[in-house]
């Protein structure tokens, strides 16, 4: 199991949290299933970048991003070099920190 702590997000997260994640599964899916109501407006397609995060340690460690998450987290607010979106971000055997950033785009609730 790959430890990842999350550090705190004024609402998702206000005390952060630490997770044990099994290798293979996604971020924002172990994010979900530990009741960390990280936005995902595409159900984990890749077609948005409400599940954005920023990697603070490990990075290194992961799979470079594939050229479609590259192109959606160009849209991203406060993007950073170390900026992923978790429904695609694999979790590996280094444990990492990560942070929630403080706003996201969501182009569905910008619309209603």
């Amino acid at each position: 199991m790959t430890k990842v702590r999350i550090l705190p997000h004024s609402e998702a997260c206000p005390d952060g949290a630490i997770l044990e994640i099994p290798q293979g599964e996604t971020l924002c899916e172990a994010m979900l299933k530990s009741k960390i109501p990280i936005e995902h407006a595409c159900e984990l397609s890749c077609a948005c970048t409400t599940c954005h995060i920023i990697v603070r340690k490990g990075f290194q460690s992961l799979d470079e991003a594939s050229d479609k998450e590259e192109d959606m987290l160009d849209k991203a607010w406060g993007l950073e070099s170390n900026s992923r979106l978790s429904c695609q971000l694999v979790i590996k055997d280094e444990d990492l920190e990560i942070e929630l950033p403080k706003y996201t785009i969501n182009m569905v609730s910008e619309v209603n």
